[in-house]
């Protein structure tokens, strides 16, 4: 066995294992059916997308986003007849015009859900491999095999052709967004970034091209206009050291050469790297779902904030690239060695993360856990405490916040402390990331479970 197929064996045996009643052990492993209304099912899929993205090649943080987003609502427009006061999202979500609505006739909606969350992770992964496809299949069918002997030939049959039919339309669907396969294309080498004073550059070690340049161009879920939640400029540049902009790097440069422990944990903390993590939107994807195992929320109350959180990660990110390709500004590490100091990671990376090949303006971090914050504090409340355990696998202790917004600031200046992002691109992408989270909100308002 591989040390891949290792990986994806000892994940899926996590979830599932979550399926089962604390007190069963695991060699028993044959639990009763979770109730039919419970948040598990959609917890056990969401998790195990999760794996999958660290998995599997090209998910990177705006395609990890967009699967998440797609995942989310196949869950939601899966189950809705049974979500109280819930809605299709035929005519609430852009270009979706139609899917199959259901029959008047009995469904088993666990079955429903589980049929379709197997179905879009099957087609968003399809280049993964075997050991993901392994992992759907055997999720697919324990979930199954849960239920079907206590469920009707009929209703088992409609109920899983549901799940596969709304899939299938979710995902004919997704394939005209202008990130259909993303995975193949983070870096384009038609795509010849400008050139000019304060422009973005390749950055050190590897100097790798623009990652999805033209991501901004996707059709958003839920923002109605290619303009929608614009981002002030950043400072005017300059090398003047009495200008804003100079303030600014000095600020990073300061602060990384004089970071303390616990903030250079704070930066490795919230790195949320691709294949060693899920990515930023995976990470806060990790948060809801511990949240929501802990409240034991029920399958309708998992499928509403699956559907919300994912919608507004997918826009963050393609309004934030929006903004990071018009406005392509260079990073603090080609400003600091050409302006500052030029043996500043001259050698060596000795910040303590990697700058990441894209521009600068704004933050990515922020603007993803600027639109979680709001979307959660909203389905949560004002000051709901958390405690993350999602870095544990890594060796990071759990840290607890007070709210949302504690988690999504910390997030945002992580990237100060990594040297990789000036405070400007922070602060105004946790506002991008509100508005765009407060844009989701109020078109999925009608349907809400709360």
């Amino acid at each position: 066995m591989t040390r891949q197929q290792q990986i994806s064996a000892a994940a899926l045996l996590l979830i599932l294992l979550s399926l089962l009643p604390p007190q069963r052990s695991v060699q028993a492993f044959q639990p009763p059916a979770p109730a039919t209304d419970d948040h598990r099912v959609a917890t056990a899929w969401l998790s195990l997308l999760e794996d999958l993205i660290r998995q599997s090649p090209g998910f990177s943080p705006p395609v990890a986003a967009r699967a998440i987003g797609y995942v989310g609502v196949t869950l939601y427009e899966a189950i809705y007849p049974s979500i109280p006061n819930g809605q299709s999202l035929v005519g609430r979500l852009n270009e979706l015009t139609w899917t199959p609505p259901p029959d008047d006739a009995a469904y088993h909606w666990p079955l429903v859900a589980n049929s379709a969350l197997a179905s879009i992770q099957r087609r968003l992964f399809a280049h993964a491999g075997e050991p993901v496809r392994r992992s759907i299949d055997l999720l697919e069918e324990s979930i199954r095999t849960r239920y079907e002997h206590d469920v009707a030939p009929d209703t088992l049959r409609r109920s899983i052709r549901r799940g596969r039919n709304v899939a299938t339309a979710i995902f004919e669907w997704s394939k005209h967004d202008g990130g259909h396969e993303g995975y193949f294309y983070n870096h384009p080498r038609t795509y010849r970034p400008p050139q000019g004073e304060g422009l973005w550059v390749p950055t050190p070690p590897d100097f790798y091209r623009a990652l999805q340049p033209t991501w901004g161009a996707n059709r958003r879920f839920v923002l109605p206009a290619p303009e929608a939640c614009p981002l002030p400029p950043p400072p005017t540049y300059s090398t003047d050291p009495t200008s804003p902009f100079y303030a600014e790097a000095w600020e990073v440069y300061t602060t990384v050469k004089n970071l303390s422990p616990a903030q250079r944990e704070t930066a490795l903390y919230w790195a949320d790297d691709p294949v060693l993590t899920s990515t930023p939107p995976g990470h806060s994807l990790a948060i809801v779902t511990q949240i929501l195992r802990q409240e034991n929320a029920t399958l309708a109350r998992a499928a509403d904030v699956y559907l919300r959180l994912g919608v507004a990660i997918a826009d963050a990110f393609i309004v934030c690239w929006r903004d990071k390709y018009a406005y392509n500004l260079l990073r603090p590490i080609t400003y600091i060695r050409n302006v500052i100091d030029p043996t500043w990671n001259a050698m060596s990376i000795t910040d303590p993360l990697l700058t990441p090949p894209f521009p600068e303006y704004p933050s990515g971090h922020s603007t993803e856990a600027g639109a979680m914050a709001t979307v959660l504090t909203a389905l949560f409340g004002e000051n709901y405490s958390f405690t993350d355990h999602s870095a544990a696998r890594l060796g990071f202790v759990p840290r607890t916040y007070d709210s949302f917004w504690a988690a999504a600031e910390e997030a945002s200046v992580s990237r100060l402390y990594g040297g990789i992002h000036f405070r400007s691109a922070n602060e105004h992408g946790l506002e991008q990331g509100r508005c765009v989270g407060e844009a989701v909100l109020a078109k999925l308002e009608t349907g809400s479970t709360d």
